[in-house]
């Protein structure tokens, strides 16, 4: 992710964004993106408020815009009453919100939402499932990495398993399933990967939890 975008250089390879490499014009590059990391970096003396008005300063963004934008997306959000807290006050799940938030301010091209559920409620969680939807019909690209293969086989059209550096599987869901006579995604990774029997690995840990407790 951090070499998707732009945060480290790599050292083979390029990653091209509508045919250009992205290095190329990185100030461009990132006014088309949004991104939501795995660990809720914040500057958390700032507000949800503030926090948000200085992403949009960084976009480009009219001021107007931006004020507009920030207060309207916390709003639906379910952050209202907080825009004025410090951010250093929000739980891990408010916290999440505000990337989201931050992420989709500018309007961008690409979105890459990176375990971008965790944290959330479930009344949340269901509201970002049926934004990535809306978001896809509208034409924009959705990059989301997850290991909760259930909400991926939910959401996602296309599936690329990656392991030890190697793709393995680039497919729809439904076709990984049905090529591999398989039930779920989560027993199509299992098999990909060739992951230990885990229910032996279970059973073990509780003969173990015994023979401690003995």
């Amino acid at each position: 992710m951090k070499i998707i975008t732009g945060m480290l250089r790599p050292n083979d390879g390029r990653v091209l964004f509508e045919g250009r490499d992205i290095r190329d014009d990185m100030v461009a590059f990132r006014t088309k993106i949004g991104y939501v990391p795995e660990e809720a970096h914040l500057y958390t003396y700032l507000s949800g408020l503030e926090y948000l008005e200085l992403v949009g300063r960084l976009r480009g963004l009219d001021e107007a815009a931006i004020e507009a934008k920030a207060t309207g997306l916390l709003r639906l959000l379910s952050l209202e009453s907080w825009q004025h807290s410090p951010i250093s006050s929000y739980s891990k799940g408010m916290r999440q919100r505000v990337l989201i938030a931050a992420a989709l301010l500018h309007n961008p091209m690409l979105l890459i939402f990176d375990e971008p559920l965790s944290g959330l409620d479930v009344v949340s969680s269901r509201m970002f499932k049926d934004l990535l939807e809306m978001l896809a019909a509208q034409g924009k690209a959705v990059l989301y990495i997850s290991h909760v293969l259930e909400i991926v086989e939910q959401v996602c059209n296309r599936v690329i398993v990656i392991a030890k550096g190697r793709v393995l599987a680039d497919a729809a869901p439904g076709d990984l399933t049905r090529l591999m006579s398989l039930p779920n995604l989560e027993s199509v990774f299992a098999q990909l990967v060739q992951q230990p029997d885990t229910r032996s690995v279970a059973r073990e840990i509780v003969e173990a939890m015994r023979d401690a407790h003995a």
